[in-house]
């Protein structure tokens, strides 16, 4: 049985972790385009595993990446907390954030649990901290790769996002949402391409 806790506890740590960032930033990439988090369900039955990221967890979110973000232009931060490790790449020169999360869903999940996550309802709170926002398409291959496309607002500035869900075990996912302004198509298709070639569009 899967417990469906609402949204606050990641919100917390989520903001934490946006605090940080923009400290060590100071400037350069404008504030609040960090994505806030919805909660995710919580261990309830003895069936269910920790919801407490292991050290393999934190490799497994270091690492997804590989060789596709260069280390020279995009500085990295990571923080845990229960249910997620975090990690944030930050492009000052090209005002661009990447923003990965390997997620514990300590019960397991299926399709609808994922459904239920990326809701329509959880998209408004890990949108918070923009002006405005629009879903363009959403699409998922056979393996389950989803892949979704937004346009945002904030502070003044318009904004391409692209967000990607990945099952990786039976208790964990994947997510990775890469934001560039306006305008620079070419440097999102060309990190979205290295990322995940299979899908940088929907087809």
């Amino acid at each position: 049985m899967r417990s469906n806790r609402p949204i606050e506890c990641m919100k917390r740590s989520q903001a934490l972790l946006i605090m940080f960032v923009l400290s060590v930033l100071s400037c350069g990439v404008p504030g609040r385009i960090f994505p806030e988090k919805p909660s995710l369900p919580t261990m309830t039955t003895s069936g269910c595993i920790s919801p407490e990221p292991t050290q393999k967890d934190i490799d497994r979110a270091l690492t997804f990446a590989g060789q596709a973000i260069d280390p020279v232009e995009w500085k990295r931060n990571h923080s845990v907390a229960e249910n997620r490790v975090a990690v944030t790449w930050s492009n000052v020169s090209q005002s661009a954030i990447i923003y990965l999360e390997a997620l514990v869903f300590p019960c397991g999940y299926g399709d609808a649990d994922l459904n239920d996550y990326f809701s329509a309802e959880n998209w408004k709170i890990i949108f918070s901290n923009y002006d405005g926002y629009q879903l363009l398409e959403d699409c998922t291959t056979e393996d389950g790769l989803r892949r979704y496309q937004f346009e945002a607002a904030n502070q003044g500035l318009d904004y391409d996002i692209r967000y990607w869900v990945k099952a990786d075990t039976d208790t964990r996912v994947i997510t990775m949402m890469v934001v560039f302004p306006v305008g620079s198509e070419t440097q999102l298709d060309d990190v979205s391409s290295r990322l995940f070639p299979d899908l940088v569009s929907c087809p």
